[in-house]
């Protein structure tokens, strides 16, 4: 348990950095006369990934589940590529990437790094790891209900993604 908590750590110190690039970006797109879209949905992303984080080590603890290392090294992998690829999401975007939806009017779509195979890979990372962060140690129920929940406010999410694009390169 002690293990998946520092793991559980690694990941909200992550968390917080990609919040400290996120805050610099927004003041940068805002400068440039960037605007936000679907503020409305936005904390409720916010609670989901706060719920993973604590439901996640809370379900460990308070249901006794156990490491099971046939699934839970697997998981630990899915986790690890899917921070690589959000970081790879990040530094790819630059500037304009952020955890709230700003676009910039007049800068082109980024077509470069996992942006050429895939529409959206930042949320390809975000499904992977809330799959995978719970299931290191076989707290199922959380990857469950997360995965759901999830499920939805992505839909809100690049919904409001795509038209906030589109509004702009028209």
């Amino acid at each position: 348990m002690s293990a998946y908590l520092v793991l559980i750590g690694l990941v909200v110190m992550e968390r917080l950095a990609e919040l400290v690039v996120a805050r610099r970006n927004l003041a940068w797109a805002r400068s440039r006369g960037g605007v936000e879209h679907g503020r409305g949905h936005y904390p409720w992303i916010v609670a989901a990934h706060v719920g993973l984080l604590v439901a996640a080590p809370a379900e460990v603890w308070l249901f006794g589940r156990p490491f099971v290392p046939a699934l839970g090294w697997p998981m630990l992998a899915v986790v690890l590529l899917a921070q690589a690829l959000r970081w790879w999401c990040i530094a790819t975007l630059g500037r304009q990437w952020n955890t709230r939806v700003v676009v910039v009017p007049g800068l082109p779509l980024v077509g470069g790094g996992p942006y050429r195979w895939v529409r959206h890979p930042n949320y390809v990372a975000v499904v992977a790891e809330g799959v995978a962060l719970p299931l290191v140690h076989t707290a199922w129920l959380t990857a469950l209900v997360f995965t759901a929940v999830n499920a939805v406010l992505l839909t809100i999410r690049i919904t409001s993604e795509d038209r906030a694009l589109a509004s702009c390169s028209s």
